[in-house]
């Protein structure tokens, strides 16, 4: 296959493009380097749809949200995008999830909800849908009985995987609703930063000055991110 490459990449601010640009080395003191000519897709879902419709398109998404059928993942460095290179720390396109609040602004449900996900069931979701469990020793989470309304913002990669964690924290604790916005890293960090919610969601490691504003951040497991093409595309393997 040859002629022209149709690069899509994703939004500024968002977090699979800044961790993606940071780990390529495509970042520089100017900037982030990502071809002026590359196509913006705001969401996860959208770069893939968009690759599996052009046979000249490559992007890159959050392994977890990866559907074979669609697109192809090619691997990088002779490595596949898989967990098991990812734990074995062989496939080096990897990123943290993170999740974040203030002291102040989290309440009794907030702290309930992060002791959900960083226990065993939240961790075995987790590993469920494809990503690496932060804490293979957690410990088992006991319903508390709290109800309320929760708010949470941020990464669209992190996003479809917290909709998973909140249906079965509900399940468990049935007088709590949670609402979870997928806008990306940067303005769910925003948003927790100025309390418009309780908790942000990020697909990038915080940035030093986005913790001195007061956020704590808490690692809930690691995500590899795919470089993708169309499946017509007969690369297998780049640098």
């Amino acid at each position: 296959m040859s002629g022209p490459i149709t690069v899509i990449s994703r939004e500024e601010g968002s977090g699979t493009r800044g961790a993606f640009v940071e780990l390529m080395g495509i970042e520089t003191d100017e900037g982030d380097m990502t071809t002026e000519n590359a196509e913006i897709a705001n969401s996860t879902s959208l770069v893939q749809t968009t690759v599996s419709g052009n046979k000249a398109a490559i992007g890159y998404i959050s392994l977890g949200s990866y559907d074979p059928n669609a697109v192809k993942s090619v691997k990088v460095d002779g490595v596949e995008a898989s967990v098991e290179n990812i734990k074995a720390g062989k496939y080096a396109v990897s990123r943290p999830f993170v999740i974040c609040y203030r002291e102040e602004n989290l309440t009794d449900l907030g702290k309930d909800f992060v002791k959900f996900i960083m226990s065993a069931e939240g961790q075995q979701i987790l590993n469920d849908e494809g990503y690496i469990a932060a804490d293979d020793s957690a410990e088992s989470y006991t319903a508390s009985g709290l109800t309320g309304n929760l708010s949470l913002n941020g990464s669209t990669s992190v996003g479809p995987v917290m909709e998973v964690l909140a249906e079965a924290y509900m399940k468990l604790n049935s007088g709590v609703t949670i609402d979870i916005q997928q806008t990306g890293s940067g303005t769910g960090i925003t948003a927790t930063i100025d309390g418009s919610c309780e908790i942000g969601m990020s697909s990038r490691e915080l940035k030093d000055e986005e913790i001195s504003e007061g956020l704590t951040p808490v690692t809930i497991a690691l995500d590899g991110i795919a470089v993708i093409v169309n499946q017509e595309n007969t690369i297998e393997d780049l640098t």
